[in-house]
């Protein structure tokens, strides 16, 4: 039986997502964040039997993100999906061998699919720290995190960038640290989807011209530090070999792929 979850399962909920927290930490955030009544949001859950969880379907505005340990109902979440998308060309995220279930059932955008890692020790991070003075960012510094980010090539950077990190400081599931060389920002990172458990690593960025000397390591380095000290488990999606071995380098270790449709 599928049916659309609300406050009274969040305990039911909590305990189901809290068994793989890493690849949960979207949805865990999410709920975590705006609940079970939000007009942008919906979850639902697949029961067995005996009335116990054993899938998860979120909705996040059109975007979707199934999870289960096992065997669940593909086809039901699939119309369900088909029922609530706004739009012809849905998009969806998860776990590779989760997430490709609905390749044959539902009208899927590109596919593109990431290493997802996570770290459980601080161990190798704090060799890493080095001299480099790493400052956290305030809402003041919201435009020049934007500005370093169209300085490089390899970064998009979308209409709705300044809201959302605005909106990740304000409600704290989110947080930037960043370098910087005569008043200027030259390199940064920042978290999203942060939850009591985990915490997704993102936008690890470095001017060009400032590249090579070990600002963006020490920074995540710092971000894995203060995450695991606050009890979260930093994770992040890699496809750059290069950008692998410095997170290795770092503690992380691969667990998976993670799987994104656009």
């Amino acid at each position: 039986m599928i049916r659309r979850l609300t406050a009274e399962d969040h305990q039911q909920v909590y305990s189901f997502l809290r068994q793989d927290p890493s690849f949960n930490l979207f949805i865990i955030g999410d709920i975590e964040s705006f609940g079970y009544d939000a007009d942008f949001q919906d979850v639902w859950g697949q029961f067995d039997d005996a009335d116990s969880l054993k899938a998860v379907l979120l909705r996040y505005y059109d975007s979707y993100i199934p999870y289960a340990p096992g065997d669940f109902d593909a086809d039901g979440f699939a119309r369900l999906i088909r029922e609530t998308a706004q739009s012809s060309s849905i998009q969806l995220s998860g776990k590779a061998d989760i997430a490709r279930q609905f390749e044959e059932r539902l009208p899927l955008g590109t596919k593109r699919t990431l290493y997802f890692c996570e770290c459980r020790t601080d161990e190798y991070a704090r060799q890493e720290m080095g001299a480099f003075a790493v400052k956290k960012a305030e809402l003041a510094d919201v435009d020049r995190i934007l500005d370093l980010r169209r300085r490089i090539a390899e970064f998009e950077t979308r209409p709705s960038s300044r809201d959302m990190l605005v909106k990740g400081m304000e409600t704290n599931s989110a947080r930037t640290y960043y370098i910087e060389q005569d008043g200027r920002m030259v390199a940064a990172a920042s978290t999203s989807a942060e939850n009591s458990l985990s915490a997704m690593i993102v936008g690890v960025c470095t001017d060009q011209e400032h590249r090579g000397k070990g600002y963006a390591s020490t920074i995540v380095a710092k971000l894995v530090c203060d995450l695991l000290a606050e009890g979260k488990m930093p994770c992040l999606f890699y496809d750059n070999p290069a950008a692998g071995r410095i997170y290795r380098r770092l503690g992380f270790r691969d667990i998976g792929l993670w799987a994104m449709y656009r």
